[in-house]
């Protein structure tokens, strides 16, 4: 960067009240450290968090692909269910990418709504920021509600109500208890997640192969007539076989969207990253490798041991309380294992109470994100001695008493209403992602800054954000086409409920302020940076003093 931009960027946030197209100066300068959130989470810790091939490796695997997979399954037969995750799993790499340029060269502390107010709008960022809030008030609910599905396969003796509120109770606890407990926490949950599911990968693989008590061969025979390779869904309704069979892959599209939101948790966590600049590209790197590894690799094990027709099958919107929440669940009882079913559920209810968890943590950043920018109510920029949003961690607490949904409904019903809602407020915060870096990158080229001198340079650009924000654009349009067939008045409502709802949150906001895109030769890309490049700097120098790491300590690192 040059001399000269520094000072333009010096000299442009004296007058920044001045400029009209930002509202104030936190949008774009980080509060002072023991007013803010802490940097206390390392490589290992980001990368774990990041909901990737997990429900998060930190909380995406849950609900996601653990348990939303045999609605997909169901749906869209092992095949459909295959091309659907691995083509919503190249958007979701696409996407991270984006991100991930944006985060390593300004790794601010207010999100990537921030960045979209920066690049972008004022307006625009505020819209993103509250629908990304909004999409955390409601996932968190979500996984607890998951959890109370698994738990309901051993007893229903205790009333689900007492389950959620132990449940509610112990991920508050744990995010009051600041950042570096959580992160330590999360990284430990997310390991066992990752040593569980490769487990199941392999259990999956070997009973395939005919490695089970029965010693049945299993190869690619639920593949064929008459369980797939294609699922039928709506046949009844449509009376057309191969319009069936379409609908049956789409819908799988849906559920993957549902299964990889939440990757992009890695813009939040940079706030509170400690050499984000090193750390985020090298966070990136690992989710594609994820991704590719248990999100696909996860649902074609699926498809070979699980026949798209069992009725014990956890469904969205129809289960009966007992189902098994998880085709790997319901694979193991067709193979004859005893005991190991209960092992895989005991496991699962920890991915989703990690998933919770994590997902309760990054409601309260986002939330605090925009506090800080002046878009919420200044006391949600409130933190304590540890560095916990303390204002922001009750409201979206308070918000886990929608789970409550499920005393009067059923839990896969309430299930169904969580997916439609979560997919839609995600797929519009990976639309805004993409069209903020589509921003970015032509706000470098107009003020001749090359992408090549980035800490992080996103490949397959600028074709691969527009193919994912079109994608994701087409995938939201269509998701709730089964509404209509026949029109259902509450799945209407809560598959795009939220499009009306950004509209509305991006327009008021414009109107009220009068705020303007911003020109590409205006994007302020200085401000703020100098700041975080000496943070970091200190950073490394203290990692400096430690001396050099060991082998093991590497090692740990890498992990």
């Amino acid at each position: 960067m040059s001399a000269d931009m520094e000072k333009s960027g010096s000299a442009g946030s004296s007058s920044l009240e001045k400029d009209p197209y930002f509202t104030n100066e936190a949008a774009l300068v980080d509060p002072e450290e023991k007013k803010s959130l802490h940097r206390d989470l390392s490589a290992r810790q980001i990368s774990m968090i990041a909901k990737s091939p997990m429900t998060n490796l930190g909380g995406a695997i849950g609900t996601g692909l653990i348990i939303g997979s045999g609605t997909a399954l169901v749906r869209g037969g092992p095949l459909g269910i295959f091309l659907g995750y691995s083509f919503v799993g190249v958007v979701c790499y696409l996407v991270m990418v984006a991100l991930g340029e944006m985060s390593a060269y300004l790794p601010h502390k207010k999100g990537f709504p921030g960045y979209a107010t920066r690049f972008v709008d004022p307006a625009f960022g505020f819209a993103l920021g509250w629908n990304y809030v909004l999409k955390y008030l409601i996932v968190t609910p979500n996984n607890i509600n998951a959890a109370g599905v698994v738990i309901q396969y051993w007893t229903q003796k205790v009333h689900i109500a007492v389950w959620m509120v132990i449940f509610i109770v112990f991920i508050f606890c744990i995010n009051l208890l600041g950042v570096r407990v959580f992160g330590e926490l999360e990284f430990w949950f997310s390991s066992i997640k990752v040593v569980t599911l490769i487990g199941l990968l392999l259990m999956g693989i070997i009973i395939d192969l005919g490695g089970n008590p029965r010693h049945d061969r299993l190869g690619f025979r639920y593949w064929d007539h008459p369980y797939g390779p294609m699922g039928t869904y709506l046949n009844s309704q449509v009376h057309n076989y191969h319009l069936s069979i379409f609908l049956g892959f789409w819908s799988t599209l849906t559920n993957a969207l549902f299964a990889y939101i939440g990757t992009e948790l890695i813009g939040v966590t940079v706030g509170e990253a400690q050499a984000p600049r090193k750390n985020i590209p090298i966070a990136i790197r690992r989710t594609f490798v994820r991704i590719l590894v248990f999100y696909v690799g996860g649902v074609f094990v699926i498809s070979l041991i699980v026949p798209s027709t069992d009725n014990t099958l956890f469904v969205a919107n129809k289960s009966k309380a007992g189902a098994a929440a998880s085709p790997f669940v319901v694979a193991t009882t067709l193979a004859g294992i005893k005991v190991l079913n209960h092992i895989i559920n005991a496991c699962i209810l920890i991915f989703v109470l990690s998933a919770a968890n994590s997902d309760l943590y990054i409601g309260t950043r986002t939330l605090y994100g925009l506090a800080v920018q002046g878009q919420a109510p200044k006391i949600f920029a409130r933190v304590n001695r540890m560095g916990v949003p303390y204002p922001a961690l009750f409201l979206c607490t308070a918000f886990c008493g929608l789970v409550f949904l499920n005393v009067s409904s059923s839990s896969s019903k309430v299930f169904g209403w969580f997916v439609n809602l979560v997919s839609t407020f995600g797929a519009i915060t990976w639309m805004c992602i993409c069209y903020t870096h589509i921003r970015f990158m032509k706000a470098l080229k107009a003020q001749g800054m090359s992408r090549d001198d980035l800490p992080y340079k996103a490949p397959f650009q600028p074709w691969g954000s527009w193919f994912a924000l079109v994608a994701t654009a087409i995938i939201t349009i269509f998701k709730g086409f089964d509404t209509f067939i026949p029109f259902t008045k509450d799945t209407f409502v809560t598959a795009y409920i939220a499009l009306p709802t950004f509209v509305l949150f991006y327009v008021g906001y414009k109107v009220y302020y009068r705020t303007s895109l911003i020109p590409s030769d205006r994007v302020d890309l200085i401000t703020g940076k100098r700041e975080i490049d000496e943070e970091e700097e200190r950073f490394n120098k203290e990692q400096e003093l430690l001396g050099p790491r060991t082998r093991w300590q590497r090692i740990w690192d890498s992990l």
